[in-house]
């Protein structure tokens, strides 16, 4: 009997993926509007949520809060703004720990030598934060990701990135505690970046 053989094919070399350089030139000519909520990873141009809820944003701002009052001049906190991943990649992650200060990121966005630490604030984005993000983080080299989710009230951490994505996740309940990598001595306790329960 003739066996016959599954053809594989990968997804992934269907896609016609997009540089950043054609990224931009489209948000310029106009064909990506200029009140859109899009971002680019791994050549694909992904919507991010919209509108924010107010939970999101409230972990947000205390997120932000935290690290600027407890890591200071040691390190520029950036929320929502673009990093530089790739000639593919140009996401723009809730938080952005990076090296200081404002006026080094003139001419360019932080690339990932300039990258402490990543968080991405997950609602409605669990599964492309913890899938689509998490194998684009990895393949570069970003050393410490954090998926904080909002409704499961929980830290998810990847750690040791490999060309897949990471090696390790680690996944916090809110009374657990963590340190990021590039701080060792800064330890957060994942209840300080969730907005509180609100019982009626």
């Amino acid at each position: 009997m003739q066996q016959t053989r599954e053809k594989i094919i990968d997804k992934s070399s269907l896609l016609r993926l997009w540089t950043v350089e054609e990224y931009h030139y489209m948000a310029e000519v106009g064909i990506l509007g200029i009140d859109e909520s899009v971002e680019l990873v791994a050549g694909q141009i992904i919507k991010k949520m919209s509108p924010q809820k107010t939970p999101h944003a409230t972990a947000l701002t205390l997120t932000r809060l935290l690290l600027e009052e407890r890591l200071g001049k040691q390190v520029l906190v950036r929320t929502q703004l673009p990093i530089t991943l790739s000639n593919y990649s140009e996401p723009e992650p809730d938080v952005a720990v990076v090296m200081p200060d404002v006026l080094r990121y003139l001419e360019h966005h932080p690339c990932v030598s300039e990258i402490y630490l990543i968080i991405e604030i997950a609602d409605t984005t669990s599964k492309t934060d913890r899938e689509i993000k998490t194998r684009e983080y990895g393949k570069v080299g970003i050393k410490d990701y954090w998926v904080l989710d909002i409704n499961k009230r929980c830290l998810h951490i990847f750690q040791d990135p490999t060309s897949h994505g990471y090696q390790n996740e680690i996944i916090l309940e809110e009374d657990g505690q963590i340190s990021p990598l590039q701080f060792p001595d800064l330890s957060i306790t994942v209840r300080d970046l969730l907005p509180p329960v609100i019982v009626e």
